[in-house]
């Protein structure tokens, strides 16, 4: 974005999903993209291999370490980090163009890059996922038969420090229940599309007719 203070001239909103791995996120952005076509999820740029059945593109946008340097230094990048070695990065000008589109804008993003998008757009509506326990969050973690012991014990000590930034948040959502939790989420993204900025954005006609 231009300045700190532009976001109201959008016409679309932006909303970040942050939430300790195996809190449930990613299942419950898809079925919120799934539901909603004005709803479009950030894609990000990462210099790690694609993962099997990863599709360039549809999960990220994969990049050389090169591409990814030179597009940081030219400032093409909302916000980015370097994690296990691999950069990963949020487009500034994709975002833009779906909210200048009318689109509202989602990313699934950690702490820090919230963190980071924050300063620079106070405007964005920051959604934090709680898991119902610690031991909820362990028990979904081994369940995905996806990590090695060692990784779970990581993933979980990191969700005890994700979990210390909750009250930066704009809301909570608690996935005990899915389909109350993604009726949250529905709600949160109603409420955002009314916010005065992106509304008042949205009917320019309306505000000549008012005299606004």
């Amino acid at each position: 974005m231009n300045t700190p203070n532009s976001t109201p001239s959008y016409q679309g909103s932006m909303l970040m999903i942050v939430a300790p791995s195996g809190a449930g996120k990613s299942s419950l952005v898809n079925a919120l993209l799934q539901d909603d076509p004005a709803l479009k999820l950030s894609l990000s740029t990462t210099t790690r291999a694609p993962r099997p059945g990863e599709v360039d593109g549809k999960d990220y946008r994969f990049a050389s370490q090169e591409e990814f340097i030179a597009e940081r230094d030219q400032g093409h990048f909302l916000e980015w980090a370097q994690v296990h070695g691999h950069f990963y990065g949020t487009s500034k000008p994709w975002i833009e163009s779906q909210m200048q589109a009318g689109n509202d804008v989602m990313l699934e993003i950690d702490w820090q890059g919230a963190q980071q998008i924050r300063k620079l757009i106070p405007s964005v509506q920051w959604i934090f996922i709680f898991p119902p326990s610690i031991e909820a969050l362990e028990e979904r973690l081994r369940k995905r038969g996806q990590d090695d012991e060692e990784t779970i014990q990581r993933r979980l000590a990191a969700a005890h420090v994700e979990l210390m930034h909750a009250h930066e948040a704009d809301y909570i959502v608690v996935n005990d229940s899915f389909d109350e939790a993604l009726v949250d989420l529905k709600h949160i993204l109603a409420s955002s599309r009314l916010r005065s900025g992106p509304a008042m954005a949205r009917n320019p006609a309306l505000l000549r007719r008012l005299g606004v």
